[in-house]
């Protein structure tokens, strides 16, 4: 179906069943950390999955493509990324499967129906809002916690999560401690962790978490993610994550 693309915008095929994407050349387009984060979520068939955060709409798009859902709700506080990620589903006609509301992800009790969703992800603000200059610049409010918080976050999957439902987010390794102890506050145990490096002789930069609502505490250590080898290149496991059905990330 044709859509409207506004002036900045193109269209940039996933690779991935024939779904394509509108991003703003001017704003904050998807990177390798939304890629990963769909793909270490694990959804059964049927499951109902909400992305809180979702900006373009490419974790519920990557997450449709590769599994058999029955609804994606992607929720997006940014009116002009919402009404973007809106014509993106829209131009691939596929509004039966993912629906992206505009809404405070603070308010998300009011928004979708509490402890219904099997899953549940985010790729939140990774930053502190301390000296922020523009609150209202989408890419400000993208990176940093302007609009909300890690507590925010957190406590949004655990009202829309079912029992034993699962969140799963990508966050920075430095936020280990706040990530564990916001998690139990609402009831979500972190089960499974992956460290995400640059490089093999690189600390870890980023952070895969699993948890678990109203699960018993048993974490376990993944092996670590290395995104480059010594050369510059891609490793492997990032090409077949990629090369499993859609495109490989711009460096």
């Amino acid at each position: 179906m044709k859509v409207e693309i506004k002036e900045q915008e193109r269209i940039d095929d996933l690779q991935l069943k024939g779904l394509k994407i509108i991003q703003n050349t001017d704003g904050f387009c998807f990177g390798t950390d939304a890629v990963l984060l769909a793909n270490f979520a694990k959804v059964k068939n049927g499951a109902r999955v909400a992305d809180l955060g979702t900006g373009t709409g490419i974790i519920p798009l990557i997450i449709y493509g590769k599994n058999n859902v029955e609804k994606i709700y992607g929720v997006e506080i940014q009116e002009e990324v919402f009404e973007m990620a809106s014509r993106t589903v829209k131009m691939n006609e596929i509004e039966e499967k993912i629906e992206i509301v505009n809404a405070d992800l603070k308010e998300i009790k009011n928004v979708l129906p509490q402890n219904t969703f099997d899953v549940v992800t985010s790729n939140p603000p990774y930053m502190h809002s301390d000296g922020v200059k523009n609150p209202n610049d989408k890419k400000m409010i993208s990176r940093h916690e302007v609009k909300c918080n890690l507590d925010d976050v957190i406590k949004a999957a655990s009202i829309l999560l079912k029992e034993r439902g699962k969140f799963f987010m990508i966050h920075r390794p430095t936020r280990l401690i706040d990530i564990v102890t916001i998690g139990r506050k609402y009831r979500l145990e972190p089960k499974v962790m992956r460290f995400i490096h640059p490089r093999a002789d690189k600390a870890p930069n980023l952070l895969l978490v699993e948890f678990t609502k109203g699960g018993k505490p048993d974490l376990k250590i993944m092996d670590p993610l290395y995104v480059y080898d010594n050369e510059g290149n891609y490793t492997q496991e990032i090409l077949d994550i990629y090369s499993e059905d859609y495109k490989t990330p711009s460096r």
